[in-house]
């Protein structure tokens, strides 16, 4: 598949749909996927060789591609339902103690957000990072790290579209004798994910944005080293190797941070649209993004941007006199972008399916 097969396969009528940070249109071929996969399951699988073992296949074959994707082990990797739901259930299965220290940026997303709130309740110290323009205060980080326990960024900035030094965010944390949790759900799809290369202890992400899966396939990585730090408390029959012994018998690897039964439509879309992005290739994904960028930085007024002139990502912010006003007119006129939680600003997601005449169709819009 190449850049103009997967555009034709992406069917959203005269809509311009600039929101993948938020939510990625699937292509046709991954919704076949899932709709296949789940048929499957419900008529074929539930009788030979049954629902149970055909799902625990199933969830095997998704963590293999997903360790391949990531170059980590597949007992690294643990399947949840989202970004969300994968940094709380990491936040829920280390041991707290009053006066424990989590550091956050003051770039995380809700997900990044609420679990170390909840932590506070119970006696948690709560330390939050500046990241002006979109890049980490390092002065600032150290300072915060000190007595930590645990760090959380992102890769990429949802607000700024900027690429954060993962790298260097987490030796700083281990330095300091902190955990670092990463939260990757605007890299999948657009940028690399490597846990490793990043010294990451934690990674989460999901499918349904840049890589074009839908909701409901979330991951996380956990890396080896610190697997026996993790002791869930959103436990469940696929969170321990003996079902019947206490105490409790965790599994060896990040699947002890599995609970239950999920449904496998999400995990096959999943692999499909890692397998579309292969195809596809990320160096001419992030070709075709960059020159998309460019395109739209050039047509607006360089004092109303709010992400970097140079290229980062694929999401580009900008200041506008009314956000919501201006998410709306744009919507009447069949152009899909969306406000931010900072005064006055709007973001456009442009991806490998958008062409240049859906920049035109956002500037031109921009100037009613």
């Amino acid at each position: 598949m190449d850049i103009a097969d997967l555009r034709a396969d992406v069917t959203l009528g005269d809509t311009v749909y600039l929101n993948t940070g938020a939510s990625g249109p699937a292509p046709e071929r991954v919704l076949q996927a899932a709709r296949e996969e789940q048929a499957r399951h419900e008529r074929e699988w539930t009788v030979d060789p049954g629902p149970y073992a055909s799902a625990w296949d199933a969830y095997d074959r998704t963590r293999e591609r997903l360790a391949e994707y990531m170059a980590v082990s597949p007992s690294e990797v643990a399947l949840c339902g989202s970004t969300a739901d994968g940094i709380s259930r990491i936040a829920n299965a280390l041991d707290w103690n009053e006066g424990d220290v989590v550091v956050r940026t003051d770039l995380e997303h809700p997900a990044g957000i609420l679990p170390w709130a909840r932590l506070a309740e119970r006696g948690v110290e709560v330390r939050e990072v500046p990241a002006p323009g979109g890049h980490l205060d390092y002065d600032a980080l150290e300072t915060a790290l000190e007595g930590a326990d645990l760090l959380c960024l992102n890769s990429i900035s949802w607000i700024h579209g900027t690429q954060l030094d993962v790298r260097r965010a987490c030796d700083v944390a281990h330095e300091h004798g902190a955990l670092a949790l990463v939260d990757a759900v605007q890299s999948p799809g657009q940028a690399r994910v490597h846990p490793k290369a990043w010294g990451a202890d934690f990674v989460t992400a999901a499918g349904h944005k840049w890589l074009l899966g839908v909701w409901g396939a979330g991951f996380c990585f956990v890396d080896e080293s610190v697997v026996d730090r993790v002791r869930p408390r959103h436990v469940g029959y696929r969170s321990v190797e003996d079902k019947q012994a206490v105490p409790l018998d965790f599994h060896a690897g990040a699947r002890r941070l599995e609970v239950g039964t999920q449904s496998l439509a999400p995990y096959a879309a999943l692999r499909e649209a890692l397998d579309v992005h292969d195809e596809l290739g990320l160096d001419a994904v992030r070709e075709h993004i960059r020159g998309l960028t460019e395109q739209l930085k050039d047509g607006l007024p360089a004092d109303r941007l709010v992400s970097p002139r140079e290229f980062e990502s694929g999401l580009v912010a900008f200041e506008v006199d009314d956000a919501e006003a201006t998410v709306e007119r744009l919507a009447e006129r069949g152009v899909v972008v969306r406000a931010l939680p900072r005064p006055d600003t709007v973001r456009a997601s442009l991806h490998v399916f958008n062409t240049e005449d859906d920049v035109d169709a956002l500037l031109a819009g921009l100037d009613d």
